[in-house]
């Protein structure tokens, strides 16, 4: 009988959980930059606890061109972008709580992770790779995950 009951509990458990995850709606969010209006992508997609912000490089979107300087320009850049579309959601770099980052050069991880420590003071989770080219001929591409 205690086993009978145990299954039926964790059954029950689990139909509450699909059943709850069923009612998820998904949000696309289109960009709040006039500049990236007709984008392929969604600037932000938002469902019931989470907001997954896309990729963001080094580009100051009111000048239309890549923050000079370097790695660290370009990182303090992204990192305001960032902040920028959290804080379009009600939301800011205090509910990340995973990054993507992704270097053009790893040789630039040092220099990188100066400026990115200032910003991201509760320390989400984070994976680190370089590639050989990123998109507009960025050094650096960050995506988050925040919990709202």
């Amino acid at each position: 009988m205690k086993k009978y009951l145990l299954a039926l509990t964790i059954l029950s458990s689990v139909c509450f959980q699909a059943c709850k995850n069923d009612s998820s709606e998904i949000i696309f969010h289109e960009s709040h930059e006039p500049s990236r209006a007709n984008v392929p992508f969604s600037d932000a997609v938002e469902t019931d606890d989470l907001l997954f912000l896309t990729g963001q490089i080094g580009k100051d979107h009111k000048a239309g061109k890549l923050a000079e300087g370097g790695i660290e320009a370009e990182t303090k850049q992204v990192i305001e972008n960032i902040k920028n579309v959290l804080e379009h959601h009600g939301l800011g770099l205090d509910n990340v709580v995973k990054c993507t980052v992704i270097l053009k050069d790893i040789n630039d991880f040092s220099a990188f992770n100066s400026v990115y420590t200032k910003y991201f003071t509760k320390k989400p989770a984070r994976t680190t790779f370089a590639a050989s080219g990123l998109a507009g001929g960025a050094s650096i591409e960050i995506d988050v995950i925040a919990a709202k």
